[in-house]
């Protein structure tokens, strides 16, 4: 759902942003539409993603209902996406992440995701 309101997006990343170099991960950038977010971050070695995603989701979670930034509770969906980025490709998907309403005027979330899995050889699950 459309919970990300563009005037909450930069508390919210900026409050995740906290949260992940909390925990040792260093963010490049945060960025992302009303109803995704996408993050471009360094893994803590002695973290796994698992745990690093359910730390953000959870205290941004909790961060956004305290302060009672969206009407209804704020929950984020169940999964996922989580890709490793080669160094020479972290320009380019710095790039991408910083123009996400540019990119997705044209296409929509699930159209692009759908379209990566099938590039990819990938299922949906």
């Amino acid at each position: 759902d459309p919970l990300i309101r563009p005037e909450i997006e930069e508390i919210i990343y900026g409050n995740m942003r906290t949260e992940f170099e909390g925990i040792g991960c260093a963010v490049k950038i945060i960025n992302g539409m009303p109803e995704h977010v996408h993050c471009l971050f360094l893994l803590n070695p002695l973290k796994s993603i698992a745990e690093v995603i359910k730390q953000i989701k959870g205290s941004t979670s909790h961060f956004i209902n305290d302060k009672n930034l969206t009407k209804e509770k704020f929950i984020w969906q169940s999964g996922y996406a989580a890709y490793s980025v080669s160094e020479s490709q972290l320009i380019k998907v710095y790039n991408y992440i910083l123009n996400q309403k540019v990119h997705h005027s044209n296409k929509s979330y699930g159209d692009e995701y759908d379209a990566f899995l099938s590039l990819n050889g990938l299922e949906k699950n």
